[in-house]
């Protein structure tokens, strides 16, 4: 079931390529400005961080741009989907403006001569599946904040190593904005929407309910910090599919709970189904060993 769109401004969403186009738009907005950024082949999850963002903000910038710096090496960046007449026309009338520059013009070299590290949480979890992909995170997301200016940007919790490093990357480099978190928009089915879901078979998608199933077991089992761990270790070995990791973090530093651990637990799932790597993640609380 698709979204339903939400009322966006007066008029039609306008396109800008370029940076100064995006700064001269960007100076005629008064109000708080949110921003959305997202790498395109867009759909309803993507829709739903747009509707938190005009739920808090006066206006709304989504950027679609494919980043070649988070792409390592053996992953595709040519093969990523990419249709941004049907981004813009799923997205207009819900923001004001929508900025897809050419790489050239994100990065006139590249790579470039000055880019950012996520540090060691760059590293672990995807980061060791993905050598640099944070670095490349980073850099962009930095670059896409300065330009675009926004009081707010809003990121899913799906992907929430990626979420848990640009928080610290706003904390660590005082950038004025606020990260505004919204809970993974699901299929009726329960898995978790992502544009690589469109590499799945039907077989493929009926597989990859088993981090959905997992992640519900898991989330049930709590406040037992046993009861997490021993849900999640049962899931891997029952090896519905291709498990990368099924874990129970802090979801400030990132690793791994221990029994004497109380609080905030980030369950964090990857696998792979038919080759698609594919994630899942949920925050519970511990309050019993």
């Amino acid at each position: 079931m698709m979204q339903e769109k939400v009322a966006g401004p007066e008029t039609a969403t306008e396109l800008v390529t370029t940076k100064a186009e995006l700064r001269s738009r960007r100076a005629a907005m008064e109000g708080t400005v949110a921003a959305v950024l997202t790498m395109g082949s867009l759909h309803d999850g993507h829709l739903a961080l747009v509707a938190r963002a005009r739920e808090l903000a006066d206006h709304v910038i989504l950027t679609d741009f494919v980043n070649p710096l988070q792409f390592g090496p053996g992953e595709d960046y040519e093969a990523y989907p990419r249709d941004l007449e049907a981004d813009l026309a799923l997205v207009d009338g819900l923001v004001d403006l929508v900025f897809a520059p050419s790489v050239r013009e994100m990065y006139p070299v590249l790579p470039p001569t000055v880019s950012l590290s996520a540090g060691r949480a760059g590293t672990i979890l995807e980061g060791a599946a993905r050598p640099g992909h944070f670095d490349g995170v980073v850099t962009v997301v930095a670059k896409l904040l300065h330009l675009t200016e926004p009081h707010l940007s809003v990121f899913g919790r799906k992907d929430a190593q990626q979420l848990a490093i640009i928080q610290r990357l706003v904390a660590d480099l005082d950038l004025p904005v606020r990260i505004e978190p919204i809970e993974i928009e699901r299929e009726v089915t329960g898995l978790a929407r992502s544009s690589r879901n469109a590499y799945l078979s039907a077989a493929g998608r009926e597989q990859a309910l088993a981090l959905s199933r997992t992640l519900a077991e898991a989330i049930g089992a709590a406040p037992s910090v046993s009861g997490i761990r021993g849900a999640l270790a049962r899931a891997v070995d029952r090896g519905e599919i291709d498990w990368a990791y099924a874990l129970a973090l802090d979801p400030a530093t990132l690793e791994e709970i221990t029994s004497d651990h109380r609080g905030e637990v980030l369950v964090a799932l990857a696998g792979r189904v038919e080759g698609t790597r594919l994630l899942d993640a949920a925050v519970t609380v511990a309050t019993a060993p």
